[in-house]
């Protein structure tokens, strides 16, 4: 018997368990269950960071299917212009720029450039990021800058460019940051473990610095979702994948439903500071590793 997991891949001779280095389709993810009424977004505009990765893709799709006009960015021009084509094919405006969120200035002409074309932008989602597993004693200065700069750094130049629009325009706004879960052991991914905690904690105070000025900033927090991402991991860390409280991946969905609800002044205009885990409970109970467990950690039954 043959069956298709979430993401479409043939299952057959196999249980249905989803693979985790596949995802939706752009036409699935526009056809998934949303509990938010069609026109939350009506009017408004959306700036999506990384917008043609897996997570940014789901955020960019939802959005759209719920009314907004979606500006994203990224650093592959061909990538940029196949999700612009797959948007149009789901009647979704998307305003594509080809820069990157490591250089201050490419931030400010990439909001300079979101208000000429659309004339405002209303919610900010800071997607872009990356990381890669290495033990930290072969971290090269070269790939700590790297993950750092654009984890943090980029996370804090999007923020404050966002910022300044909007005091400037005395509009609201709302800022929704995709991180990690912190507070616990990062094996593997020390960079990106500094990066995401500084990232978490500068949003914390920004939300009160800026809450006179009607801008809100939220934090997702995510586990391990399925996405092509999980291919730059070795096969070591796999087993690892699903170790939480639910013992599954989640999905690019749930992070952009995730956003979606803190986003929306109307869904959560009272919830600003916060970081929402969308982890199957991983902040609470299991661990990664993202280079495999080393024999040290195992423990005998």
């Amino acid at each position: 018997m043959s069956t298709t997991d979430r993401g479409g891949a043939d299952t057959e001779g196999q249980d249905a368990t989803p693979d985790p280095y596949v995802i939706h389709t752009d036409a699935e993810l526009a056809a998934l269950p949303c509990a938010f009424r069609d026109d939350l977004f009506a009017g408004q505009v959306a700036l999506v960071t990384g917008g043609a990765g897996g997570i940014g893709r789901a955020i960019c799709i939802l959005l759209g299917r719920l009314g907004a006009r979606i500006v994203t960015c990224g650093r592959d021009q061909a990538k940029l212009d196949q999700l612009a084509e797959s948007l149009a094919e789901l009647d979704i405006p998307c305003q594509t720029e080809r820069m990157t969120i490591r250089d201050p200035e490419q931030v400010a002409d990439l909001f300079t450039a979101a208000h000429e074309e659309q004339g405002r932008v209303d919610l900010v989602v800071n997607n872009a990021g990356g990381q890669f597993p290495s033990p930290a004693v072969d971290l090269s200065p070269r790939g700590w800058a790297a993950v750092v700069e654009t984890n943090l750094y980029g996370t804090w130049f999007v923020m404050q460019a966002a910022a300044r629009e909007w005091i400037a325009r005395e509009q609201a706004g709302s800022i929704v940051n995709i991180g990690t879960i912190t507070g616990r052991g990062s094996v593997g991914i020390p960079h990106t473990a500094a990066a995401r905690a500084g990232a978490q904690n500068l949003a914390t105070g920004l939300c009160v610095e800026w809450a006179p000025h009607d801008i809100r900033i939220n934090t997702v927090a995510v586990g391990v979702v399925r996405s092509p991402g999980l291919l730059h991991y070795p096969p070591e860390a796999r087993p690892s994948f699903d170790h939480n409280p639910q013992r599954r991946l989640g999905d690019v969905h749930d992070v952009a439903l995730a956003v979606a609800f803190l986003g929306s002044p109307e869904a959560s205009g009272y919830i600003t500071g916060e970081v929402t885990h969308v982890a199957g409970g991983g902040q609470a109970w299991g661990e990664y590793w993202a280079m495999g467990k080393p024999d040290w950690f195992k423990v005998e039954e």
